[in-house]
């Protein structure tokens, strides 16, 4: 039913790559966290209970755990195929992070559920390319620096909740999957909503709610998470690249990458393949790509 991978398995740090293919029929059951948590989903969808909250997560969004909280992960909107790669931090660990608002004792680390946000997207997919040996970035230094960049990006702040109808939150992981799958091709509002069959009013009230994105802004970030993953796996050129994942204007991915990495394209793609020093003098400068 799920099969986890260990990749790195150290006191302070850990790496672990997880495939599930759980569905609506199978029962979920309790699980601990026994070390701070920051899971990067990189494809499917599925649900996260943890201190009487509940998250939907889809591709591109990141589950964030405290160290001695019970969990439970739900399948009831989609099953069979949902992969993360996680990593895992020491309380030792966090603290090295240097700041007292990212300390295991922050509520930063009872985050929960974060929605798909595009400076956490370009770093989870070079995790991810690291992971798999596409890249010559060290796993580890991208789990750090994925860290980091959740660290600076999402700092301590909370997030409304909203209460939704179990049926709207399926018909939200629904569209958003539709989303992803289609994400080269220009979609709208309108049809979104009509997919889903609520009025693009509603649709966009329930997505919102529900994902923590617009729909479009969900859109434009399934496209960054693709132009992540090729700029560090091809050759082709960005140009290529940038309408490949649906983006009708190189000038416009320039802008929008680099506005979510930190770096433009072409350095991102550097980085990629191993020049260190790009990360070390943004992590030096108190940032990272």
């Amino acid at each position: 039913m799920s099969a986890a991978t260990t990749l790195i398995d150290r006191p302070s740090f850990k790496a672990m790559d997880y495939r599930c293919d759980a569905g609506p029929h199978d029962t979920p059951y309790l699980e601990l966290h026994r070390m701070f948590s920051l899971a990067y989903v990189r494809k499917g969808s599925f649900g996260y209970r943890c201190r009487g909250a509940t998250y939907e997560l889809v591709a591109g969004s990141a589950l964030v755990g405290h160290a001695g909280d019970e969990f439970v992960c739900t399948h009831e909107h989609h099953g069979g195929g949902d992969e993360c790669l996680s990593f895992r931090f020491s309380a030792d660990a966090i603290e090295e992070l240097g700041n007292p608002a990212r300390s295991a004792g922050s509520k930063l680390w009872r985050a929960g559920g974060l929605p798909p946000l595009a400076e956490l997207i370009v770093v989870g997919e070079l995790a991810q390319a690291a992971a798999d040996g596409r890249s010559d970035v060290g796993l580890d230094e991208a789990g750090l620096l994925f860290a980091n960049r959740f660290a600076e990006i999402v700092g301590g702040s909370e997030r409304r909740k909203v209460e939704v109808h179990p049926r709207d939150r399926r018909r939200a992981v629904e569209a958003a999957l539709r989303i992803d799958e289609h994400a080269h091709e220009p979609t709208g509002l309108d049809e979104a909503a009509h997919e889903a069959a609520l009025s693009p009013f509603h649709f966009l009230r329930v997505f919102s709610a529900v994902l923590g994105v617009t729909p479009h802004q969900y859109l434009v970030r399934s496209r960054l998470r693709r132009a992540a993953h090729l700029l560090a796996d091809e050759s082709r050129s960005i140009s290529d690249i940038a309408f490949d994942v649906g983006f009708g204007d190189l000038s416009n991915f320039v802008r929008t990458f680099g506005r979510a990495a930190g770096v433009s394209p072409r350095r991102f793609r550097q980085a990629a393949r191993g020049d260190r020093k790009i990360f070390q003098d943004r992590l030096a400068a108190g940032a990272v790509v």
